[in-house]
């Protein structure tokens, strides 16, 4: 249940930039998610509508892109979407390491009324 904590923080930051940005309601959460974090849209959903229960971000879209895990060949160097859960290079059959992609969750952007759209500098 690693999502409750995760949607705790995810609404905090989306409140504190709506009360900076004057606005009176978070209508969408634009949250970007590495496969590799096992993080799950619908408990992200479920804990983000508990939480946000009778404050400004009450009923807020969630959007959840998910970042395929990537893996580089130690053999061929070629880069590859992990498959399963197998780490052997489609190209040449070597071993595959993490390169970091699908590590990935921030908040990207939110929607708010009454405000304008914030975007996150983190990519």
């Amino acid at each position: 249940m690693h999502e409750a904590s995760a949607a705790a923080s995810i609404l905090r930051i989306a409140l504190e930039e709506a009360s900076r940005r004057g606005a009176t309601r978070v209508t969408r959460l634009r949250v970007v998610a590495g496969e590799a974090t096992g993080y799950m849209e619908e408990s992200l959903a479920f804990f983000l509508g508990v939480l946000s229960k009778g404050g400004a971000a009450e009923g807020a879209a969630l959007e959840l892109s998910c970042v395929k895990t990537r893996l580089r060949c130690r053999s061929c160097g070629a880069e590859f979407d992990r498959r399963g859960s197998s780490f052997a290079c489609p190209s040449c059959g070597g071993p595959g390491e993490l390169t970091g992609a699908g590590d990935e969750f921030y908040l990207d952007s939110i929607e708010i009324e009454g405000g304008s759209e914030w975007a996150s500098t983190s990519s």
